[in-house]
């Protein structure tokens, strides 16, 4: 399984649209452990392109700090599954968090 974090300035990304980076980590689900990571820079923030451009990239899921209504269920035609909230600051952390149920989640950030 791939997951999506956007990334800026190394940590997880308060606001989805505008990070610098995506890292993209592949885990086994049944070990949980982290098999690949890729840090990929973000193709821009227009609108419908990242939701497009990350199934492309093969992901399943993305974990962000927030993210907009739009771009959501943009997501959800795509088949990606979106954990809006993440208060984990390191991208590998935040995965594996999530993947061990122990994710920290607050509020979504973004309220577009």
């Amino acid at each position: 399984m791939r997951y999506a974090v956007p990334v800026s300035g190394g940590m997880v990304s308060p606001h989805f649209g505008h990070c610098e980076h995506f890292a993209l980590i592949d885990v086994d689900e049944l070990t949980k452990k982290i098999l690949k990571k890729e840090i990929v820079p973000s193709p821009g923030h227009q609108p419908g392109l990242l939701p497009e451009w990350l199934a492309e990239q093969g992901v399943s899921v993305v974990i962000a700090g927030g993210m907009g209504s739009r771009a959501q269920s943009l997501f959800q035609q795509n088949r990606i599954g979106v954990i809006i909230g993440a208060m984990e600051s390191d991208p590998e952390k935040a995965v594996l968090g999530h993947l061990n149920g122990m994710l920290a989640i607050g509020d979504n950030i973004c309220d577009h």
